[in-house]
């Protein structure tokens, strides 16, 4: 076991603070990462505040990786010393279950192994990539392509699979309607994303003030839901709605909105119920899903697709000091789209 320095969450009310954090010994199968950046995400702010449950503080989070490698086990094949590597939100699975051999690991019928707060091969509590290293089994370690600047690459590896995923997954293309609800760290992917495979792309957001940005990213359209003629106008119309909010929305209204056949699919994650009424679903036989990341071979599918047209999020680098401060500024929605964390100021804290 090694300690490496980290920021670490020891309530959840109480501010991050530096700490360190335990990592393994690297075995034969395992990837020793240097962390050069790490993305910060609503799901981290969720789970330090208990939002999602009990939490085992102290804990280190971070699902959005992009580092070097710096030492691999024995048995490793897929990764190289000095390779720019990925890691997403798990770092295991059972990788023997019905799911896991179909490459859908995200759905393992044991449950995947998060990167953070989840328990690990050992039994100890896995702790996530606001640090300065992590050691990874290579399965699910992604070989990030040289086109993606590298201080863009981590928040794909959840923003970027978890709106990649469900536009895959129901065919997402040219002649298909598509529409995104919200513009923000998931929305403004999901926008980008959806342009790239050729659909035709809506933004459905509260307001009209990030329309000029929803425009440049790819949205052949840009409404207002708070504006109710947007929903008269456009009922019956889309193949396909992504909902990338973390707070409720009018489910019923949004699914109004979808043509024959049509789903909304929601990869956001409200802490509370979101209700439904089941004569909406009845209409225009629609369907209402859920939507996990993507698995290990789908993920690196996003990053040579993202390579290939040029994509990569929006973001905003910050020092490790200013993690608090990008917390609040998540939670006031006021980041145009993704905060990064540059781990080097870590090192040198």
């Amino acid at each position: 076991m090694s300690s490496v320095r980290a920021y670490t969450a020891t309530s959840a009310t109480a501010p991050l603070t530096p700490g360190t954090v335990e990592r393994r010994e690297v075995g034969p199968r395992d990837v020793l990462i240097d962390i050069a950046y790490a993305g910060i995400c609503h799901s981290d702010i969720h789970t330090v505040r208990g939002d999602w449950g009990e939490v085992p503080y102290p804990l280190t989070v971070g699902h959005e990786i992009a580092g070097v490698v710096a030492r691999v086990g024995s048995e490793v094949t897929h990764h190289r010393v000095g390779d720019r590597v990925g890691v997403g939100c798990m770092v295991d699975s059972c990788r023997e279950c019905a799911n896991c051999l179909a490459g859908v690991e995200q759905y393992c019928l044991r449950g995947f192994t998060d990167t953070y707060n989840g328990v690990d091969r050992d039994g100890s509590v896995t702790q996530g990539g606001y640090s300065e290293s992590i050691v990874v089994d290579e399965h699910f370690v992604l070989s990030i392509p040289d086109a993606i600047p590298f201080e863009k690459a981590a928040p794909l590896l959840c923003a970027g699979i978890t709106t990649y995923s469900p536009l895959r997954t129901w065919n997402a293309g040219p002649g298909t309607r598509v529409a995104v609800v919200g513009l923000g760290g998931l929305g403004h992917m999901a926008v980008k994303l959806a342009h790239a495979m050729g659909a035709e792309v809506t933004v459905l957001s509260q307001s009209l003030k990030k329309r000029e940005d929803g425009l440049r990213f790819g949205a052949d359209h840009y409404r207002a839901t708070g504006d109710p003629a947007t929903f008269e106008e456009l009922a019956n119309t889309f193949d396909l709605i992504v909902n990338t909010v973390s707070a409720p929305i009018d489910l019923d209204a949004h699914l109004n909105l979808l043509a024959l056949d049509g789903t909304i699919v929601s990869v956001g994650a409200p802490p509370e119920p979101v209700p439904v009424t089941l004569f909406t679903l009845f209409e225009n036989r629609r369907s209402f899903a859920g939507s996990k990341i993507g698995g290990i071979a789908q993920t690196q599918e996003m990053l040579d697709f993202c390579a290939e047209h040029g994509i990569a999020p929006e973001v905003e680098v910050i020092s490790a000091d200013r993690v608090n401060e990008a917390w609040e500024r998540v939670l006031a929605s006021d980041v145009r789209y993704r905060f990064v964390i540059d781990i080097s100021t870590l090192r040198r804290g």
